[in-house]
């Protein structure tokens, strides 16, 4: 009778009037759950809907509905969290459901609050739905792939990124990208199964490195490693170029005494006692 009146205070007490004396009816924790949802109270009425589906699975879909009617209405007065809670607690229930128009914004909750690995399946649902990507979408998505140690997905986002921007508006990716690209060489060099094909791709995203300049605390080493990889690859003239390079960007560093070291020996045949004599070419 209370809820039937829109009094749901009242009815919120009934029923729990009836918990409290024993009724065991799921339909109870169903009533109360449904009328937390009318008033809005997003936490309450998930806790209750998985309470109720876990007793009898029939209240799922009543309660998927009435929780994305929830997120709905929190993404209209632009309550990410709102959203986000009911939206997680209506995919415990029913995984895989669709969210429509609110994949963006509940990839951009997650990524604002640090949950990387949670925002990028709603980052890729959002970019499958949309006719035009945004550049700081895409920007957003590549960082979230690094955020997450996935360098190789992160570096096809910054260079996208990159070629959507103009050119004054490139420093910040550039860093990234120069970030990406001295991890995945390095994992590629440090591999233990490294082979021709492995140093190319390495030496590829050295070079890359060097293109765009940045990190400039890195140039070095970039070039050090530029020239590491072409000594494995035998190609020695070159890797005697990029050793010299070092000199142009660390001029009094340890970095640039190993360098002109390693030029000595390539140059003069010192330390490639290991080395066939066709190594360089």
């Amino acid at each position: 009778m209370a809820f039937a009146q829109g009094d749901y205070e009242e009815a919120l007490a009934e029923y729990r009037l009836a918990v409290r004396q024993g009724a065991a009816d799921p339909s109870i924790t169903g009533r109360i759950a449904h009328t937390y949802a009318i008033m809005g109270r997003v936490d309450d009425a998930g806790a209750y809907y998985l309470e109720t589906s876990s007793k009898d699975e029939g209240f799922a879909d009543q309660a998927v509905s009435d929780l994305m009617r929830l997120a709905l209405d929190a993404k209209e007065n632009n309550d990410r969290f709102a959203m986000a809670t009911a939206v997680e607690t209506a995919l415990r229930l029913r995984p895989g459901i669709g969210v429509g128009d609110m994949s963006l914004p509940l990839a951009q909750h997650y990524f604002k609050n640090g949950e990387y690995g949670r925002a990028l399946p709603f980052y890729q649902s959002a970019m499958a739905d949309a006719t035009d990507s945004l550049p700081e979408i895409v920007f957003e998505i590549a960082q979230a792939y690094e955020e997450i140690g996935d360098c190789d997905h992160a570096l096809i986002g910054f260079e996208r990124f990159r070629e959507m921007v103009r050119p004054w508006e490139r420093g910040e990716v550039d860093w990234y990208i120069g970030t990406c690209a001295f991890s995945l060489a390095g994992d590629l060099r440090s591999s233990p199964a490294a082979g021709e094909q492995e140093l190319e791709r390495a030496l590829e995203l050295v070079n890359r490195i060097v293109e765009v300049g940045e990190p400039r605390n890195i140039q070095a080493q970039a070039w050090f490693q530029k020239g590491e990889i072409l000594d494995q690859l035998g190609a020695c003239e070159e890797a005697m170029e990029a050793y010299e390079q070092v000199r142009y960007v660390d001029q009094a560093g340890p970095l640039l005494d190993r360098a002109l070291r390693r030029y000595d020996e390539i140059r003069f045949g010192r330390g490639l006692d290991n080395f066939p004599e066709e190594r360089c070419r």
